[in-house]
């Protein structure tokens, strides 16, 4: 549970801090918008190292996984897209991959 909880929230500082980026560069946003997103930017290259796995690969590898799913809901939630069938499906393809990565049987 510990792993999933540092997964999310990782892939919510850096889905987070990236959208404020983008909101203070694309959409005419004030300067400290992008200056947040940055520092939760670095917030997120912290959380990972909190992961007990002893691989830096296999961590964000399975990060990145998490890190889609997010983004689709990111999507849905905030930007107001809702998903497809093929966003849901490949969320799913995604999620099978972290499993793998994480738990699969290891010699």
């Amino acid at each position: 549970m510990t792993a999933l909880a540092l997964f999310v929230l990782a892939g919510l500082a850096e889905i987070g801090g990236g959208y404020l980026i983008w909101l203070s560069l694309r959409e005419s946003k004030p300067l400290w918008y992008g200056l947040v997103g940055g520092v939760i930017l670095i917030v997120y290259g912290i959380i990972p190292t909190l992961q007990q796995f002893p691989s830096f690969g296999r961590v964000y590898a399975a990060y990145g996984g998490v890190f889609v799913v997010l983004s689709v809901l990111w999507g849905w939630g905030i930007d107001r897209k809702t998903p497809d069938l093929y966003d849901w499906i490949g969320s799913a393809v995604c999620l099978l991959g972290v499993l793998i990565i994480l738990w699969g049987p290891r010699n």
